[in-house]
């Protein structure tokens, strides 16, 4: 099920979320592809973008990327799509996740996009994306540290940082950026930077990826 974002978020937005949103709106961000970063917080943890976390080779001609939520019952079965979608592509498709916690209705879903962000840390974010889908159902706090132990996270702080959410600005950012590219419900899918329109199925997803490789546009 897509949970629309304005009709559950927006009423809720402060002023300056309201403000912010007008002024950034009618720009366009580039997510079809991106280098490895990453920053500092003011804590000086060492944070990855994770626009430039993708799954696949760096080099492929095409750049999937999605807006997701990790409560979302709507892309748990996206995730699963995605699972079977990359292999079909090997070689000419990455993959690349971005946070897009619809908080009003999903009250786990910042927390857990902060985890996986804590994840990039150690290498080991795709191994939290992995299991915060599994268990969507049990995201809280205490569930997230179980998660990371599980992965093989041994950063003491993990729990301090996301009760003190060390990592939450990063998820702010990506939040911001999809409504900067006309998301408004999960999960949204661009492919190439170009917003994907259908229903996120294999069939559809081999029909668009491989117009774009007959193309001349890569």
């Amino acid at each position: 099920m897509k949970v629309t974002l304005f009709t559950r978020l927006m009423p809720s937005f402060n002023m300056g979320w309201h403000y912010f949103f007008i002024l950034v709106s009618n720009e366009r961000v580039d997510i079809s592809g991106g280098n490895y970063m990453s920053v500092k917080s003011k804590n000086n943890n060492e944070i990855i973008l994770s626009k430039t976390i993708w799954l696949g080779q760096v080099d492929a001609p095409v750049a999937l990327v999605e807006f997701g939520d990790y409560q979302s019952e709507g892309c748990a079965k996206a995730h699963e799509v995605i699972k079977q979608l990359l292999p079909i592509f090997e070689g000419k498709i990455k993959f690349n996740f971005r946070h897009f916690p619809l908080s009003q209705v999903h009250q786990f879903a910042m927390k857990a996009a902060e985890a996986a962000v804590a994840a990039a840390r150690d290498g080991k974010f795709w191994e939290m994306h992995d299991i915060l889908f599994e268990n969507r159902r049990q995201l809280g706090t205490i569930s997230l540290k179980s998660y990371a132990r599980e992965i093989g996270i041994t950063d003491k702080r993990f729990l301090d940082n996301l009760v003190n959410s060390v990592y939450s600005w990063q998820v702010r950012d990506d939040l911001i950026e999809g409504l900067q590219q006309g998301v408004r419900d999960v999960p949204t899918f661009f492919i190439n930077g170009e917003k994907f329109c259908q229903e996120p199925t294999v069939s559809n997803f081999k029909k668009a990826i491989q117009q774009v490789l007959q193309s001349d546009e890569y």
